[in-house]
């Protein structure tokens, strides 16, 4: 809600007043509000309450009830409602009620509004790689959200792999991108289940990241025809096994009928010897045997069949899928997409393979580096990449199960006195990786950055500390968080282009994330703002004293008389600080 004159405000939260500036300024608010909401209004709107929740996360709140309980409460800041558009903020315990109120319609329809915030902003950094010849740079992981081990109120809670424990909880898929501006780019969040792995993932990460930047690679669809016809060549031994040892059943079950045909005709011709009729008996038993084994044998080699119906079933429908995306997609991009070991089964990488991507990844099953191992001669040399590591690397291996030959070297860690750690990275691509080791090594280990990003949301947004206990909720804590992380570095360089250039403006671009929410957005100041600018000054008892921002928004190029009296008040105090 506009103020329609200036107002002179001391706040607590001097940088989450200029966040608010900026989320007017890109329609955040507006959208925010034009959610419907199945939820009465009474001092708040459930849309404010909504809104109230993503500045405590930007304000790196711990727990929800920090709204009105922590030193300085963000409820009683009125200068921060009115930068947001508030008149007011709501206790804690209404927005926790907001929050657990939400279903997942509602909690899908104000995510699809932080998705159409974020749109521009992906769309500017993805044609700005277009335009500099580069190559779009993904990357893809799985982080674990545990709550209590002793909890049972969290809904569809399982237990899982996180943080190399088994704890309780959810797990959230993430993708990011390679932002020139911006460093990094969220670009998704997909919730799951705590029992989630990594290796069921991977199709799912790349297709949310294709929905985002609306951007994919070319499929590869003629690897793809080759493998089919991989698959078929090797389903005809089993077909032949199959007709044969069904013709091997047939010959059994005549066997027997012809034995229990002379054991009935004993049996009824008087005369005939003991002896005879126990033979006969005896020969039944071992026909009944061998048909038996017969049928075992058959039904093992028919599910065998099975398997690879089924698989070329999955991968013809895959190739109709890929030829009908590539028709489709007159402008395919190049992408590289970087993942750890839990996504690298040999399914997985052929499957990105297929889809056209670059892939960075290690090898899933360390079976693989035991294989490797044995590639190694006495006089193999070892490459230098890093500290204390090393590796050494083989061109278009084939490896056993793995659909294409693929560009892998062996890793080895120096961990301590005589102890030696391996595994094994793989590569797929037109980049000569073997050819310079250390910027391979360099290359894989650059997805620390989505590593890096997953510590800054539960670090400094406290991802893992989830504040509500209804799902819907928790998926829009999780869309919110990431949102938040992208939402402080376009404020950043906004900040940067708009303030107006004093001796006194805050550095804002020298300053990381962290110290931003954890310092800035908590320092004390005093504000001067309405719909046509805004000065925020840094009182002197704050870690930032003597600093300030100035924005002025102009409507035209001559002052109107409505807002002279704003703009007199905002030259004085310029003029104070200079």
């Amino acid at each position: 809600m506009a103020m329609a004159k200036a107002a002179e405000q001391d706040t607590q939260h001097g940088l989450l007043c200029v966040w608010g500036r900026f989320a007017q300024e890109i329609g955040l608010i507006t959208g925010i509000e034009a959610v419907p909401l199945a939820q009465k209004t009474y001092d708040h709107s459930p849309q404010a309450k909504v809104l109230e929740n993503l500045v405590a996360i930007l304000s790196g709140a711990k727990h929800l009830q920090e709204i009105s309980l922590s030193a300085h409460p963000l409820d009683k800041d009125l200068a921060l409602a009115q930068a947001w558009g508030q008149r007011g903020w709501a206790d804690y315990s209404g927005v926790s009620r907001t929050l657990r109120g939400l279903s997942w319609e509602d909690a899908l329809a104000l995510v699809a509004v932080l998705e159409k915030i974020s749109q521009p902003f992906i769309d500017q950094e993805l044609q700005l790689l277009c335009e500099q010849g580069q190559p779009i740079r993904e990357d893809g992981d799985l982080t674990g959200l545990p709550v209590s081990n002793t909890s049972r109120t969290y809904p569809n809670a399982a237990y899982g792999h996180m943080d190399d424990e088994i704890r309780l909880g959810y797990q959230a898929g993430v993708t990011s991108m390679h932002s020139p501006t911006y460093g990094r780019l969220w670009l998704s969040v997909e919730h799951h289940a705590g029992d989630t792995v990594s290796c069921t993932q991977a199709e799912a990460l790349v297709l949310a990241a294709e929905q985002r930047t609306g951007l994919r690679p070319r499929r590869r669809t003629e690897l793809l025809k080759t493998r089919i016809a991989a698959c078929q060549a090797a389903r005809q031994p089993t077909e032949k096994r199959y007709e044969s040892q069904k013709a091997a059943l047939e010959k059994a079950q005549l066997a027997l009928q012809e034995t229990q045909h002379q054991l009935a005709t004993a049996q009824a011709t008087p005369g005939t010897r003991p002896q005879r009729v126990a033979s006969l008996e005896r020969r039944c038993v071992r026909r009944e045997k061998a048909i038996s084994a017969a049928q075992d044998r058959l039904t093992k080699t028919l599910r065998l069949l099975q398997v690879h119906f089924e698989e070329e079933k999955i991968l013809q429908a895959r190739l109709k899928r890929f030829e009908q995306e590539n028709a489709a997609n007159p402008n395919p991009v190049e992408v590289r997409f970087r993942i750890d070991a839990g996504f690298g089964t040999y399914d997985n990488i052929a499957l990105l393979i297929e889809m056209g991507y670059e892939l960075y990844t290690k090898l899933h099953n360390h079976k693989a580096v035991q294989a490797v191992q044995k590639l190694l001669q006495p006089d193999t040399v070892w490459t230098k990449v890093g500290k204390n590591a090393e590796m050494v690397s083989w061109s278009d291996l084939k490896l056993d199960r793995c659909s294409y030959p693929l560009h892998v070297a062996l890793e080895r860690f120096h961990v301590g006195d005589d102890k030696i750690k391996h595994s094994v990275l793989a590569y797929f691509g037109d980049a000569p990786v073997t050819q310079d080791l250390p910027t391979w090594f360099a290359t894989y280990n650059g997805r620390q950055t989505i590593e890096a990003g997953i510590k800054e949301t539960k670090q400094v947004f406290h991802l893992h500390r989830l504040k509500v206990r209804s799902e819907p909720a928790i998926f829009l804590h999780e869309a919110m968080t990431i949102f938040a992380a992208n939402f402080i570095r376009w404020a950043t360089v906004w900040i940067a282009r708009t303030a107006q250039p004093e001796p006194t403006q805050l550095p804002i671009q020298t300053m990381g994330i962290k110290r931003q929410v954890q310092v800035a957005a908590h320092a004390s100041a005093n504000v001067i703002q309405n719909a046509e600018g805004m000065l925020l000054r840094f009182s002197p008892a704050s870690a930032l004293a003597g600093k300030s921002l100035h924005f002025r928004t102009v409507q035209s190029p001559v002052r109107t008389t409505c807002f002279a009296p704003f703009f007199t008040i905002l030259d004085l105090i310029v003029q104070k600080l200079r």
